[in-house]
């Protein structure tokens, strides 16, 4: 597809914005440490109506930005990491809803996060950046919306981490938001999740040139450890049934094994390769506390039960979908969260979609989460009349 072509059948050219707060009172971290100030990367597609009620909010996965859609010049060779759901005439239509997507806090795209300057000693944070939670990434999302004049969002979508963030906001401002879309994702992290995130963490800390995350100055980045940590979190991003059809056994560029330590089977020369490309666009600390916040996860703590958690989110209507081949979070988290929804009496449709891609169906099943998206905002916009 030609570059051309490739604006034409997208929101174009976008631009990315930064909103700074804080600056004054500092910013109350659930951890009780405080943070000032605060910026938050962040993009916007489409056009606030006049009653400002169309805004949607997109909430991204672990190692995605505030660009969501569109592309940042006429030679860029790649769209944002959801341009397939976000432009005109697709699934969150940028004719009808004024579409937003912020870089959570805590990353390394633009918002506040440890590669960020220490204003009190003029360096990066690293380590001493303090901890955040998803409930922080959505408090400082909110200071966002407040920032923008939105009284109330039209709807909140995401997935994997990105849906943690949907749940968030539903269940602890559901006073704000009108809809939520949790997609492949889980109202509390498990034992396995976190094993598997601390064998990443592991990984890190572990490269020499991680120096207890005070690497910045020297120009040695923790490269190895950090692709290491790429490469496992991306195996559980995919499925068996995928693997094998991607993979099989094939060698690489060989007719036989060459019995020596080498690359030699195409799944592991592609493990390697996302592992480098991982490496060129992510910050090895904002993977730790991005993944950190992730194992953190739990609606229901301090609630007693999912439901009670979410009670504050009965008056909000919820698409939930799952995907069957989804290991990371399989389809039974989904159905306990819906279990708890249809509990509190809140507007519930649920999906559980027969797919071989794994965790990362809903963004590569394009077809399917198009007419299945598209069809829900359509339901919302007819309902809300907006």
């Amino acid at each position: 597809m030609s570059t051309e072509t490739s604006l034409s059948s997208s929101i174009g050219i976008v631009q990315t914005q930064h909103y700074t707060f804080a600056q004054d009172q500092p910013f109350e971290l659930e951890s009780g440490a405080t943070l000032s100030p605060v910026t938050l990367a962040y993009e916007t597609y489409g056009r606030l109506n006049a009653v400002r009620s169309n805004a949607v909010l997109i909430v991204h996965a672990l190692s995605g930005g505030a660009h969501a859609a569109g592309y940042r010049s006429p030679d860029d060779p790649k769209p944002g990491w959801w341009d397939d759901a976000i432009g005109p005439g697709k699934a969150f239509d940028t004719d009808r809803f004024f579409v937003i997507c912020s870089n959570v806090l805590g990353s390394c795209y633009g918002s506040s996060g440890p590669s960020s300057i220490d204003p009190a000693t003029g360096q990066p944070y690293g380590l001493h950046f303090p901890v955040v939670t998803i409930g922080d990434m959505v408090r400082a999302q909110l200071a966002l919306i407040d920032h923008l004049g939105i009284e109330k969002l039209l709807c909140v979508a995401g997935g994997s981490i990105g849906g943690m963030q949907v749940l968030e906001w539903a269940a602890r401002h559901g006073d704000r938001v009108k809809a939520a879309i949790p997609l492949a994702t889980t109202a509390r992290s498990n034992a396995m999740q976190i094993a598997l995130s601390e064998v990443g963490r592991q990984a890190i800390y572990a490269d020499p040139n991680w120096q207890g995350g005070d690497y910045y100055a020297n120009g040695r980045r923790p490269d190895a450890g950090l692709a290491v940590a790429r490469m496992i979190a991306h195996i559980t991003y995919l499925s068996e049934q995928s693997m094998h059809s991607k993979f099989g056994r094939r060698l690489q560029s060989q007719e036989r094994f060459g019995y020596q330590f080498q690359t030699e089977f195409q799944v592991e020369s592609y493990l390697k390769h996302q592992g480098h490309a991982f490496i060129q666009r992510f910050d090895a600390n904002s993977y730790l506390y991005i993944t950190k916040a992730i194992d953190y996860f739990d609606l229901s703590a301090g609630s007693g039960s999912l439901a009670a958690a979410l009670a504050g989110a009965a008056h909000s209507k919820f698409l939930v979908v799952s995907f069957t081949s989804d290991w990371l979070y399989p389809s039974h988290h989904s159905k306990e969260l819906v279990s708890a929804l249809t509990a509190v009496g809140a507007d519930v449709s649920y999906l559980d979609i027969e797919s071989s891609a794994g965790h990362d169906a809903f963004l590569v099943e394009v077809d399917t989460m198009t007419r299945l998206l598209g069809s829900f905002m359509d339901r919302l916009a007819r309902e809300e009349r907006c």
